[in-house]
C-alpha cells in the first residue's frame, strides 16, 4: 500500500520512501470530517476487533504456524504426525493445538484411539496461503 508524503504541499501526494521516517506524521492537524465518519460508520464490533486479535495473537507463534501449515497441505494428522514434523515433543504440540482448538483454527477427530486434527474451514487455508504470499513477495 503506498505511503503519501503528508509534508508534501496540497495536491502533491509525493511516496515517501520505506526510509523516510523523518515525516511519519502529519505536519498539520486537520482532518477529513467525511472520511473520519465514514470509517467510524464502518468500524468493527467489539467483539469481533477481540476474535480477530486473538487469531493473529494465535499466528504469531512460529510452531503453531509450522502445525498451521502442515494441515493445510494435507488433508488430517495426528499430534505424533505434527510432532515430528514440528521436531517437538507430543505434549509440546497437544499444547499448542488446544490453544489452536481454542481459537476454532483446528478442529479434531477422534477414530478409536486416535485423534487426527485438521484445519477448522478454508478460511484458515486461504489465510495461510496469503501469509506466505505475502512474506515470499
Amino acid at each position: 500500500m503506498p505511503q503519501f508524503d503528508v509534508g508534501a504541499s496540497i495536491g502533491e501526494n509525493a511516496l515517501m520512501s520505506d526510509n523516510d521516517f523523518s515525516s511519519n506524521i502529519c505536519s498539520i492537524s486537520e482532518i477529513d470530517p467525511e472520511k473520519v465518519a465514514f470509517v467510524q460508520k464502518m468500524a468493527l464490533p467489539e467483539h469481533t476487533v477481540e476474535k480477530v486479535s486473538r487469531l493473529f495473537s494465535a499466528l504469531s507463534d512460529p510452531t503453531r504456524l509450522k502445525i498451521l501449515h502442515a494441515l493445510t497441505v494435507t488433508e488430517e494428522l495426528c499430534v505424533c504426525d505434527l510432532a515430528a514434523l514440528a521436531e517437538l515433543s507430543v505434549s509440546a504440540v497437544s499444547h499448542q493445538l488446544r490453544l489452536l482448538r481454542d481459537r476454532d483454527l483446528v478442529r479434531a477427530r477422534r477414530d478409536g484411539r486416535m485423534v487426527y486434527y485438521s484445519v477448522a474451514d478454508d478460511h484458515i487455508a486461504i489465510l495461510m496461503g496469503t501469509g506466505v504470499e505475502h512474506a515470499e513477495e
